[in-house]
């Protein structure tokens, strides 16, 4: 594949100190990816996988795009159409949903 997507559905019980990305809408997000891309279809260049923790999950839904190793925070569904024509097809990434933008726009130190 030219990109393989990998997409946080991490579920915790309710009221967990880290929360989960499931609960803030990542299955609707993959199944938007899944729908832009049928609706492009470059099934043979572009593959979406739910995944479980993939680590942030206080800027959930996350999505990490590979091989690029490009990963974005807080994606929601109105995301998805501008991930896939810039960055999939584009191949600039969003710098916005960037997990890297989203911390330094919260202060925190980026390695």
């Amino acid at each position: 594949y030219k990109h393989h997507l990998f997409v946080c559905i991490n579920s915790r019980p309710p009221g967990h100190p880290k929360g989960d990305c499931q609960g803030k809408g990542s299955p609707d997000v993959v199944y938007k990816l899944q729908e832009e891309i049928e609706r492009r279809n470059p099934f043979s260049e572009v593959t979406v996988n739910g995944s479980t923790c993939l680590g942030p999950c206080q800027f959930g839904p996350t999505v990490v795009v590979y091989p690029d190793g490009v990963w974005y925070g807080n994606v929601t569904v109105a995301d998805v159409p501008e991930i896939v024509e810039q960055h999939l097809v584009g191949g600039k990434p969003v710098e916005r949903l960037l997990l890297t933008s989203i911390l330094k726009a919260q202060g925190i130190p980026v390695p």
